[in-house]
């Protein structure tokens, strides 16, 4: 751990000591068996205290301020770092709660300018709607296929990141149409202004070039089938990379120190949905579609993989093997999801199923909770040094926590059903938890049409 035996002692003295914190700002979680994930070790019989939304102290047999709220762990419930979905699309108050409920604590928001970015963040990540601490990416295209923001030339590629920072995204997300002069003017002013490159592979680009520009997350492992595996001219279509190949691409991504999103589950529910037109319906009929918002179920009908030709199960296979090969060397992953644009994935929900497909893909749970945990905290820290720290569990950082009944380095599932979730230093215990989702069916219940009502 950071953090001394007896600095903890001192910290804990403080706390009960000083007339600047109140008792009952302070929560206290004794006896629990702590998941730092600063390395798979386990800490047993711990104290933890919470105080201004910030983890204050760790220790065994800690001073506990008298009036603080205290939750026991009786030596038998685990705390590891709150979850980490680092690419979202959601946009309405109900998905937050949903994500909360999951033990979700941030999020990365990678669509198009919304209400989400310009309303609701400030509320939820000053704490006034429950919800997961929110960052945000602008969208930036080079032209209007995908209905984003575009830019033609350089000078308004950097009046865009201008505009973004101005109205405090943290990303730039650079998207498959931009041209090379367009991309480099977003990575270069980004670079200027401190909002770095994140996104897609840029057909005019490629990913080598793009993160050796500066990029620093690729938003998809499977953008590496598009740009450095794309078969070459008169090869076939179904031919998938060797090893000299994925090593190539393993040695650029860590020369340039760039993350890589893990979203192994959403390319497998396209996959599933593939040549399928069944499918989607199917999983519009699963329990945690309740807490799916009216108009996304729509979008999932909507939904035209059933109608592709073909069969992705190879490449999916090989994306697999691929993302253990990135974990294995050392490539920083981050989980994420895509949430809810891509039917079968429910906000919260799909990122625990991430997690299973990382171990699937023979990850270990270490490394696959650390996808959703310290690497998140670790991209936001090099794109914003200045940023609150979160993702592992040591005084300073962010007190985001979730609680629960066994070692999720035993079991990850035990992470879908938290006995509590402390989301920037305020407390959800399993009631409140329920009462969120509980609110979020009957809303969205209300307001359901069709067969799904």
């Amino acid at each position: 751990m950071k953090h001394s035996s007896a600095w903890a002692l001192l910290w804990s003295l403080f706390l009960c000591a000083s007339p600047l914190v109140r008792a009952a700002d302070v929560t206290a979680f004794v006896d629990v068996n702590l998941v730092p994930m600063e390395s798979a070790q386990v800490l047993h019989a711990q104290t933890v205290l919470v105080a201004d939304g910030r983890i204050a102290a760790i220790g065994k047999a800690l001073a506990v301020p008298a009036g603080a709220r205290v939750i026991d762990g009786h030596g038998r419930a685990f705390l590891s770092p709150g979850l980490a979905d680092m690419h979202t699309h959601s946009s309405t108050r109900g998905d937050l709660a949903v994500y909360l409920a999951n033990g979700v604590t941030s999020v990365l928001n990678m669509g198009a300018p919304s209400d989400l970015a310009a309303q609701l963040r400030p509320r939820v990540n000053e704490g006034r709607i429950p919800g997961p601490h929110i960052y945000a990416a602008f969208r930036v295209d080079g032209g209007p296929r995908y209905g984003d923001y575009f830019v033609t030339n350089a000078d308004e590629a950097r009046a865009v990141v201008r505009m973004a920072k101005t109205n405090g995204y943290d990303f730039i997300k650079a998207y498959n149409d931009l041209s090379a002069e367009s991309f480099a003017a977003l990575a270069d002013e980004g670079r200027r202004l401190q909002v770095p490159v994140v996104g897609h592979s840029v057909g005019s680009v490629g990913l080598e070039k793009q993160l050796a520009a500066g990029q620093l997350l690729v938003a998809h492992a499977e953008e590496f089938l598009y740009s450095t595996f794309a078969p070459s001219e008169g090869a076939s279509t179904d031919a998938l990379p060797d090893k000299d190949r994925v090593q190539q691409a393993i040695d650029f991504v860590r020369r340039d120190r760039a993350f890589v999103t893990a979203d192994l589950r959403t390319y497998a529910a396209i996959a599933e949905q593939w040549g399928r037109p069944e499918v989607p319906r199917a999983m519009l009929r699963a329990p945690e579609v309740r807490y799916l918002a009216p108009a996304q179920r729509i979008e999932w009908r909507r939904a035209d993989y059933g109608a592709r030709k073909g069969t992705l199960t190879a490449r999916l296979e090989f994306l697999r093997r691929f993302v253990k090969a990135m974990a294995d060397a050392g490539v920083p992953l981050v989980a994420g999801t895509d949430a809810p644009t891509i039917a079968g994935l429910v906000p919260g929900f799909s990122l625990h199923d991430d997690l299973a497909e990382l171990e699937r893909a023979g990850l270990s749970r270490y490394q696959a909770l650390g996808t959703a945990t310290r690497t998140p905290g670790e991209l936001i820290h090099r794109a914003h040094p200045d940023a609150e720290s979160f993702g592992t569990i040591a005084p300073g950082y962010r007190a985001d926590l979730v609680l629960s009944e066994r070692n999720p380095l035993d079991d990850l599932a035990t992470l879908r059903h938290p006995l509590g979730v402390m989301a920037g230093g305020r407390w959800y215990d399993k009631d409140a938890l329920r009462a969120l989702l509980d609110d979020v069916a009957r809303e969205y219940a209300s307001a359901a049409i069709g067969p799904d009502r």
